[in-house]
């Protein structure tokens, strides 16, 4: 009898040397400039024959966010999670293989350097090799290209038999957008938009031009764009992108840089982008209401050329469900118009759609490919990081002599407790179980307040996030009561369980949750429910019933510029800094020394 071996796969994202390396060459860079890079949002994520063990991002674990530093930290947490060795590691899946392109980087000396120091194979072992010498990199690394992890990451999760895939990102190697279909033999190629004419980049390249940073803060310019009036700078911004008549585009305007330094900050677009819109907008210099229009604008572009393209690549396979991945999916307001477009009967976004889930898609890209014989991936909320003791989290609330805790003997009564702080109008933080993978809290790490208070946005935005006033909060919801506050029809609430789309709050409850109601009446919501996150889901349904709304605030639990907290000193660390009324934490409820519980 043959004993079949099913494979432990490690699939890790980041390019380690990517920020450093730009660093060394252009020294004169500013932060804004050096972080217009490849291979940033470095994570890790373990699959084995049973699914999805752990996974996580590095930033998490060393404080810096979006860090692209190869995830040692997050790959130990990973291994440790399951119970692993590093030579009980049959694959390690590498998001990114640029070893296709190598001969594009032979006829310039900067570019050779770059694909020596931070894009070959040798590179990414020689950096593996300094921390995991027990790992056989030469035959266990596998380089999977990134669009391709990017859709192995969505689509192996989703559900679907069978779906369109639609990648959208920046870039990775040299692809901005792939569309593709799946089924249980593979994901076939069959559209790709090169990264020059990346509309990803363009948004990106808006939001510098903004005063923000590319490829962190495009999330503001969605927030901001319902300020905006969209028809002022529509004409002007549309007129960059030149459509095709198989729904792709060009644009041009990205080609305008000619130096290699502008290559490398698109100097050459800003410049070009100034002469039609006028001056850049500066760094922490007010918002107007030009800046409000153009970011508008830039989000209907963006929309408009997304639904055109998903227009014609429907009615080319026939495809009635959709998987979508890459940063630009990341953009709820934009998943909002499809999911409401009818294009598709149902649509599943990556929860980990940024390039930290490409870890994850490489590893099932690898699974897929070389150990068949598991069993499908279960659709399930990413709650895959890091979860601690009881004991772990005393010892952590002990060490801060301005804080003191109360202990619960049962989560009922802990719930009752935060409940109370809530109905108060009070802001908490609630730490609870795993650590979510992705960028959005769902219940794991969240600060939570009450959404009826009209002024809790400018609350939490001024005095605990410390951030731009006019980013909205989304708000989380029992799942069985969805539909009656949001435009959420009955059956497609798990549609909503990661907080990757918007929707309309209904009319009647727009003013009386103004607290997550943004200003032209969306909300980002996040549906939970009872079988999925059961903890999350006790303390919104008892709020309901000591308040009539199960519903609250809910945004991520962490302060301006820094990662989502991991650890329980993290935690009572940053509510003290944000001064945040109570922390709920296990079976813990900590307060500052002298506030009472």
């Amino acid at each position: 009898m043959t004993t079949v071996h099913h494979m432990n796969i490690l699939g890790i994202s980041g390019l380690d040397n990517s920020v450093r390396f730009k660093e060394r060459e252009f020294p004169n860079l500013t932060a804004r400039q050096l972080r217009i890079a490849q291979g940033l949002d470095s994570a890790a994520a373990l699959v084995t024959h049973v699914g999805i063990g752990a996974a996580a991002a590095q930033e998490r674990f060393c404080g810096i966010k979006a860090t692209g530093t190869f995830p040692a930290d997050a790959i130990r947490y990973c291994l440790d999670a399951e119970g692993l060795r590093p030579v009980d590691i049959d694959r390690v899946a590498h998001a990114f293989d640029y070893a296709p392109f190598a001969s594009f980087f032979d006829h310039d000396a900067y570019l050779q350097r770059q694909y020596c120091e931070v894009y070959s194979r040798q590179a990414q072992i020689a950096v593996a090799s300094q921390y995991f010498p027990d790992i056989d990199w030469e035959s266990r690394l596998v380089a999977v290209p990134h669009h391709l992890a990017h859709a192995a990451g969505a689509f192996y999760p989703s559900g679907f038999d069978q779906s369109l895939i639609f990648v959208t990102d920046g870039m990775g190697e040299f692809t901005s957008v792939t569309l593709a279909t799946a089924d249980q033999s593979g994901i076939h190629v069959l559209r790709e938009i090169p990264a020059l004419h990346s509309i990803g980049i363009l948004y990106g390249v808006v939001t510098l031009y903004l005063g923000f940073f590319m490829a962190l803060d495009e999330y503001k310019i969605m927030g901001l764009a319902p300020y905006g009036d969209p028809h002022r700078y529509f004409n002007v911004l549309m007129d960059l992108v030149q459509c095709q008549t198989d729904g792709t585009w060009r644009i041009p305007v990205l080609l305008m840089n000619r130096t290699m330094e502008e290559k490398e900050t698109y100097g050459g677009t800003l410049e070009a982008l100034a002469d039609i819109l006028g001056p850049p907008r500066l760094p922490d210099s007010p918002v107007t209401p030009q800046h409000m229009d153009i970011a508008a604008a830039l989000q209907a572009v963006l929309q408009s050329c997304t639904l055109d393209l998903l227009r014609y690549a429907r009615r080319e396979t026939g495809q009635q469900h959709l998987c979508m991945s890459g940063g630009v999916a990341l953009n709820c307001a934009v998943n909002g118009v499809i999911r409401r477009s009818g294009l598709f009967k149902r649509v599943y976004v990556q929860p980990a759609a940024g390039d930290d889930g490409t870890a994850l898609g490489a590893a099932l890209y690898v699974r897929h490919r070389e150990d068949s014989g598991s069993p499908p991936i279960r659709r399930q909320l990413p709650l895959w990081g890091p979860a601690y003791t009881d004991a772990q989290i005393e010892v952590a609330a002990r060490a801060r002599a301005d804080c003191t805790f109360q202990w619960f003997e049962s989560c009922g009564d802990l719930i009752e407790a935060a409940t109370q702080h809530l109905a108060r109008g009070e802001i908490i933080a609630w730490f609870q179980g795993r650590m979510e993978y992705g960028p959005r809290a769902l219940g794991a790490r969240s600060i939570l307040a009450d959404p009826r208070d009209g002024d809790m946005r400018e609350r939490i935005n001024h005095l605990v996030k410390k951030r731009e006033a006019f980013r909205p909060f989304a708000p989380a919801v029992t799942s069985e009561s969805a539909g009656q506050y949001f435009e959420i029809r009955t059956g497609e609430e798990e549609v909503f369980a990661d907080m990757l789309f918007t929707t309309q709050v209904r009319k009647a409850w727009q003013e009386r949750l103004p607290a997550i109601t943004h200003v032209d009446g969306s909300a980002r919501v996040q549906t939970v429910a009872r079988d999925q996150h059961p903890l999350f889901w006790q303390l919104l349904h008892a709020y309901g019933e000591r308040t009539g709304l199960p519903i609250l605030l809910n945004t991520s639990f962490n302060v301006r510029g820094q990662p989502i907290v991991r650890t329980p000193a993290e935690a009572i660390d940053t509510f003290v800094a944000a001064g945040l009324d109570a922390l709920a934490i296990g079976n813990l409820l900590v307060t500052r020394a002298g506030a009472g519980i």
